[in-house]
């Protein structure tokens, strides 16, 4: 069994030894004289230079257009699957054997859900960012795909989401899956003048694309399997907590990660 699991990257970091794992230099076009020694997204058929606006979805469109395999994950260089249970961080992290077990019985495995308590899918992004792109999300919907409305909004009315552009698919699944995701969020590129907006909200493609994930398995009815997943790196409770109640109460949107 052929499984590669991204990994999206924009500098050197610690990474897992297994083969299994394949690094991706992300918005490599932007930054031709840095080698980081990673699969650089500009080879092949490739966004590499929108990685500003797409972020981490510049390594899935190059893996969808020119990467063979049987089985296709996607993590982060800080964000990883993992095993449930106490132990160090990198012990935790998955490794070939433990992917072969879980692709062999699932066609897609997901992050486990994050609970967002008190606010719906579509408030959270709403208060911290800006709805308007939800909004026209479900407006191309609309006029392209009117069968994803329902599930669109089943999914904005939710108070728990699987989240980070995580997940791996069976090959032939992310390929329909990219199919439709991409022609939606490239209809929503072209509704925005992304070059005149501020870095951190031009990223709206690759978190819109965040929220797609989860209505194409509903309406789909793909079942999937979730595993937990660890952080790595220092997390900033405390600030992001504060962020969160300034921009529910003050109206006050996110200008940063956390």
């Amino acid at each position: 069994m052929n499984i590669k699991i991204l990994i999206a990257a924009h500098k050197q970091c610690p990474l897992p030894k297994d083969s299994v794992y394949l690094p991706v230099h992300v918005g490599k076009a932007l930054h031709p004289d840095l080698d980081l020694g990673y699969q650089p997204d500009n080879e092949g058929d490739n966004i590499s230079e929108k990685n500003p606006y797409y972020c981490e979805l510049t390594a899935v469109y190059w893996a969808w257009k020119n990467l063979k395999c049987d089985y296709v994950g996607l993590v982060h260089y800080r964000r990883m699957f993992s095993k449930s249970g106490p132990g160090k961080q990198w012990d935790r992290i998955l490794n070939t054997k433990d992917f072969e077990k879980l692709c062999s019985e699932n066609d897609v495995i997901l992050p486990k859900r994050r609970k967002l308590y008190i606010e719906t899918v579509y408030s959270h992004y709403d208060h911290t960012l800006y709805g308007k792109h939800l909004d026209d999300t479900r407006m191309i919907l609309e006029q392209k795909y009117p069968e994803y409305v329902p599930y669109f909004d089943k999914k904005m009315k939710m108070r728990t989401e699987h989240l980070f552009n995580m997940y791996i698919l069976k090959k032939n699944l992310f390929d329909e899956y990219c199919e439709w995701s991409f022609d939606v969020l490239a209809e929503l590129e072209k509704r925005y003048d992304l070059k005149s907006m501020e870095p951190f909200h031009a990223r709206m493609i690759g978190r819109v694309g965040e929220k797609l994930i989860d209505l194409w398995l509903m309406k789909n009815n793909i079942k999937y399997k979730e595993v937990d997943y660890v952080y790595l790196g220092k997390k900033r409770y405390f600030k992001k907590g504060i962020s969160f109640l300034m921009a529910k109460f003050l109206k006050k949107k996110y200008n940063e990660s956390f």
